[in-house]
Parts: C-alpha cells; structure tokens; sequence
C-alpha cells in the first residue's frame, strides 16, 4: 500500500500534469538524473543529457499522459526503474 506522501506526491504530479501551467521534471535512473520533462503552453518536452541510454533517448512515444505511466514506460525500455521528479518552476 502507498503511504500517504507518497499518495500526496503522485496526486500532486497528475493536478500539475494535467494543467497548462509551466511545469518540470527531472528523469533519474539509479539516482543518475539523465533528462529532463518539461511543460510550458500545454505541450510536453523531453530532453537528454549526455549520457542518456540510447533506449530512452530514442522514445519517441505519447507524453501526454500520468507522468508515472510516463515512468513506467521509460523504465520498460531501459530494463530497469525510471522516476520522475517534479521541481518548482
């Protein structure tokens, strides 16, 4: 079961997700963060830094939808977890 901030959080990044206000995420696999996500004007935008595993920088999939889909997607193709971090903006 998730405890409770961690309901808190994943509430959070579906309202920000779900708005058209400015938003970021970073993307981190092993505690690495290795691109960004970001949205601005109601359009998503994803960005590698140097690095990034050639699986995930070849995604050229939906980003419209929850973020921890988005996560879980991108952790399918690496073969290993992917979590994405919202920031303030």
């Amino acid at each position: 079961m998730l405890s409770f901030a961690h309901k808190v959080v994943r509430a959070t990044r579906q309202f920000i997700a779900g708005t058209d206000e400015p938003a970021l995420w970073t993307i981190s696999v092993r505690g690495r963060v290795v691109g960004s996500l970001v949205s601005a004007a109601g359009e998503r935008r994803l960005a590698w830094f140097d690095g990034a595993d050639r699986s995930l920088v070849n995604y050229a999939g939906p980003l419209d939808g929850d973020i921890d889909d988005l996560a879980r997607v991108l952790g399918l193709r690496l073969g290993v977890p992917v979590e994405l971090d919202s920031l303030s903006v």
